[in-house]
């Protein structure tokens, strides 16, 4: 069925499709022709129904378990659900309060995406997954180097978000401790505030304009924070994951076996929510449409997150296709945004 085929569905079909969704996901079970007769809210005959349904499940958006005689979803028909046929409500105020009192400006930024993972996981029952900001995308305060033996140099990177990391690297030559100071008293005066990555582009820029003894230092500063300042690696924060033990839709154990797999392994997760980092608002994946076969039996929700104007990640919620969705994705809508003021350094910027 092609993506805009939901738009042909005619009114009676629309609501049959939304009823028998919504019961599907209350309830787990197939649904029948008259349940849907009783709770519709159409009044037009059960044998009507049911020819509908079996168009419905000819378009492609419904399926019939070999042992019932009712109907379930399947992912095309959850695509249809979520992209023309659901109403999300916002959060309610005392949630929004305690997600504000949770995600407070303050803590560092690994405290921050540790509670926001574990929040959204609490409060869909599902497992809570956030991206973390690449270094190079956020803004350094202050930088010190300091020589160690040989032609190895630590770089002490305090960033915008109060974290601090120490990097040690080869320099091509052996640098004197004056030399490293005026390097660091340069980027210190000239690129705080600044994103990594346009440290380095500006510094280059500067070079190839600079003259004689300027153009020292620069090149000395250039070749400094050219490996002081390198991307480090990306990773993401992950919260409960034991939540889908149990959950009736993941039983079967070889299924879930590959799932915490794909959790511990990360880098195919962490690939997905890339994909999303640019996409604004709310991105969902349902089943297969993850590209991902250990997340065939699952959907993916996810929001990006933002500070001073920059997108820094992504936060999301895996749990099974069967998931309420008017009620996740506010959650993660929510939570994003809250997670994105909490770590913004400059409370006057959006």
């Amino acid at each position: 069925m092609s993506s805009d085929a939901h738009h042909s569905l005619d009114p009676r079909a629309r609501q049959l499709l939304r009823t028998l969704i919504a019961r599907h996901i209350r309830d787990g079970e197939p649904v029948g022709s008259q349940t849907l007769a009783r709770h519709a809210g159409l009044d037009v005959s059960p044998a009507t129904i049911r020819n509908i349904l079996s168009d419905l499940e000819e378009a492609g958006l419904l399926a019939s378990p070999h042992t019932s005689a009712g109907r379930v979803p399947t992912t095309q028909g959850y695509r249809v659900f979520v992209d023309s046929l659901l109403q999300v409500k916002p959060l309610r105020e005392q949630e929004m309060v305690r997600l504000r009192g949770e995600l407070s400006a303050g803590g560092g930024q690994q405290s921050l995406l540790g509670s926001a993972s574990e929040l959204v996981s609490a409060m869909t029952h599902f497992v809570g997954v956030v991206s973390v900001p690449r270094r190079e995308q956020l803004a350094f305060r202050h930088i010190d180097f300091v020589p160690l033996d040989g032609q190895r140099v630590m770089a002490i990177i305090v960033f915008a978000d109060h974290e601090v990391q120490n990097r040690i690297f080869q320099t091509r030559r052996m640098f004197e401790s004056g030399e490293l100071e005026r390097v660091a008293n340069y980027l210190n005066q000239h690129c705080a505030g600044r994103p990594l990555a346009d440290i380095r582009a500006r510094l280059v820029d500067e070079l190839r304009d600079a003259r004689d003894a300027m153009e020292t230092l620069l090149t000395q500063t250039v070749e400094l924070a050219e490996q002081a300042l390198v991307p480090g690696d990306d990773d993401m924060v992950l919260a409960g994951q034991n939540r889908l033990i149990g959950v009736q839709d993941l039983s079967d154990l070889d299924r879930l076996r590959e799932l915490f797999e794909a959790f511990a392994r990360k880098r195919e997760i962490l690939q997905l929510l890339e994909r999303t980092i640019h996409a604004p608002g709310v991105r969902i994946f349902i089943g297969e449409e993850t590209g991902l076969a250990p997340l065939e039996g699952v959907s993916l929700v996810t929001a990006p997150y933002a500070a001073g104007g920059r997108t820094l990640g992504v936060l999301g919620v895996i749990g099974p296709t069967r998931m309420a969705y008017e009620r996740i994705i506010p959650v993660v809508q929510a939570t994003a945004s809250l997670l994105g003021a909490a770590l913004n350094p400059d409370p006057a910027t959006p």
